[in-house]
C-alpha cells in the first residue's frame, strides 16, 4: 500500500478494521492483502494483538474533545510507532515512502501506518474529518474525504435514515 499525500488509504484502512475488527491473524492478513498491503512474512497472533491494541489508541483520536486532544493522542502514537522515513521499491511496485523500518511484523507495520497516515490526513485534510457516524445508535468511524469536509454520515443509507428521521419529526410537529 502505498500512503497517499492525505494518509486516504491508511485511515480508510483503520477504519475498517476498527468497524470490524478481526477475531484472527488469519482474517487480518486477508483484510490486509485485500486492502492492497505487501505482507513480508506470516501474520501472527502477537500481530493480531497489536493491532487491536493500535485500534484501541486509534479510536482515542476519533473520539477526541478537539483538535489540540487529537493532536496530543496522533503524536503519542507517532512517537510509539514511526521511524525515520526512507524510500523503498520492497514489492517491485514502484518506489514509495515507508514511515517505519524495514522487515517489521504486520503489528508494527499497521501502527506505522496508521499513526502516520492519519497524521497526513488530517493536516492535509483538516482535523476534523475522522469522525464517527451522526446517526443516533450508528457508532461506525469514517474518514471525510469529501471535497466540501463536511461528511456527517458514513454511508448514503445512514443519511437517508436521518433525513426520514428528521422529516418525520417536522411532519409531527405540523
Amino acid at each position: 500500500m502505498h500512503l497517499n499525500p492525505y494518509g486516504e488509504d491508511a485511515v480508510n484502512l483503520a477504519a475498517a478494521l476498527a468497524n470490524r475488527r478481526p477475531a484472527t491473524a488469519g482474517e487480518l492478513a486477508e483484510r490486509c492483502q485485500d486492502a492492497g498491503l505487501v505482507l513480508e512474512s506470516p501474520v501472527t497472533p502477537q500481530d493480531l494483538d497489536r493491532t487491536l491494541a493500535v485500534l484501541d489508541a486509534w479510536e482515542q483520536v476519533v473520539d477526541a474533545a478537539d483538535e489540540q486532544a487529537r493532536a496530543e493522542l496522533v503524536n503519542r502514537m507517532l512517537a510509539a510507532s514511526a521511524a525515520h522515513p526512507r524510500l523503498t521499491d520492497h514489492a517491485g511496485s514502484g518506489w514509495h515512502l515507508h514511515y517505519r523500518d524495514d522487515h517489521r511484523p504486520l503489528g508494527s507495520v499497521l501502527s506505522s501506518l496508521i499513526s502516520v497516515g492519519t497524521a497526513l490526513h488530517l493536516v492535509g485534510r483538516g482535523m476534523h474529518r475522522l469522525r464517527r457516524c451522526a446517526v443516533h445508535g450508528c457508532s461506525t468511524i469514517f474518514a471525510d474525504t469529501s471535497r466540501t469536509g463536511r461528511q456527517r454520515y458514513c454511508s448514503h443509507r445512514c443519511a437517508n435514515l436521518d433525513a426520514v428521521r428528521r422529516h418525520r419529526a417536522r411532519a409531527a410537529r405540523s
